[in-house]
């Protein structure tokens, strides 16, 4: 006669703990290593066709090189690559306060959506480049002018994106909100705001690379009127000296750069969205 094992109705099977590695789970090593060694094989590559090849140094230089210069010239990159850096997380960090801004005033007030709205748009579909020129001759400041064209660059995904938050709060529960008489701010503060963060998020990261882009293009706009600014100055400076390996020195640190924001970012967004969205919310299956 078989009898049945019983069955805990209760209580479900405890789940495997997680292995880990080095402090990491186990699950994200594959996540790491596959990008990483797809990028060694790609240098590895690069440095052997330049070796084969002979290609001299001022077409493609090897990595090896580029390596050597961005060590040996450092004290020269760091300089620029300090400026960059501080330009872009200031025009990023102004992006965040004037698009959050103007997002929660488009919300408050439709008339100002309506009337403001479509002036935003102008400023995110003209190029930066072309009006950087004019933006450096009216400001009396260089760093200023590069922090108003990374700024141009970088809010509008906030604007938008933050708009679309507040907007998107499901529509039960602001009827349940204006059942129990809640202001206007307190509906804001509880419940759109809430609403919006994935989205508000989403375009914080978008506008964390924006911004790099933004002030690259207007140091480049700058260097050229030969006034020395961040590491896109020292990648014209090194092209008219054909310093090509220091050329490719800077744009490393600038691309370097750019992953590092998208990172960083991409960090605050899991560690705020975690314990309650489903977007970052852990599945067992």
């Amino acid at each position: 006669m078989n009898h049945a094992l019983p069955i805990s109705l209760t209580e479900p099977p405890a789940s495997p703990p997680d292995r880990r590695l080095l402090g990491l789970p186990a699950a994200m090593w594959p996540r790491l290593l596959a990008p990483l060694l797809l990028g060694c094989l790609a240098l590895i590559a690069w440095e052997a066709v330049v070796r084969l090849r002979g290609i001299p140094s001022f077409v493609l230089p090897p990595p090896s090189l580029i390596a050597r210069t961005l060590s040996a010239e450092w004290h020269l990159l760091a300089g620029s690559l300090w400026i960059t850096v501080s330009i872009t997380l200031a025009a990023l960090t102004a992006a965040v306060v004037v698009g959050m801004a103007l997002a929660i005033l488009f919300t408050q007030s439709k008339w100002m959506e309506l009337s403001l709205f479509p002036y935003a748009i102008v400023l995110q579909v003209t190029p930066v480049v072309a009006i950087a020129p004019l933006i450096i001759i009216w400001a009396d400041n260089v760093t200023v002018s590069l922090l108003i064209c990374a700024w141009l660059v970088a809010f509008f995904p906030i604007l938008s994106n933050t708009t679309l938050g507040l907007n998107s709060a499901d529509h039960n529960l602001v009827n349940l909100f204006q059942l129990y008489r809640a202001s206007r701010w307190r509906t804001l503060l509880h419940l759109r705001l809430p609403a919006a963060m994935p989205y508000f998020l989403g375009g914080l990261r978008i506008s964390g690379g924006l911004a790099l882009i933004g002030a690259v293009v207007a140091e480049f706009v700058a260097g050229t009127g030969g006034t020395a600014s961040g590491l896109a100055f020292r990648i014209l400076e090194s092209g008219y000296q054909m310093q090509i390996p220091r050329m490719f020195a800077a744009l490393a640190l600038i691309s370097g750069c750019g992953i590092v924001i998208f990172l960083c970012l991409s960090l605050i967004s899991h560690l705020a969205l975690r314990h309650w969205h489903d977007s970052a919310l852990k599945r067992e299956n």
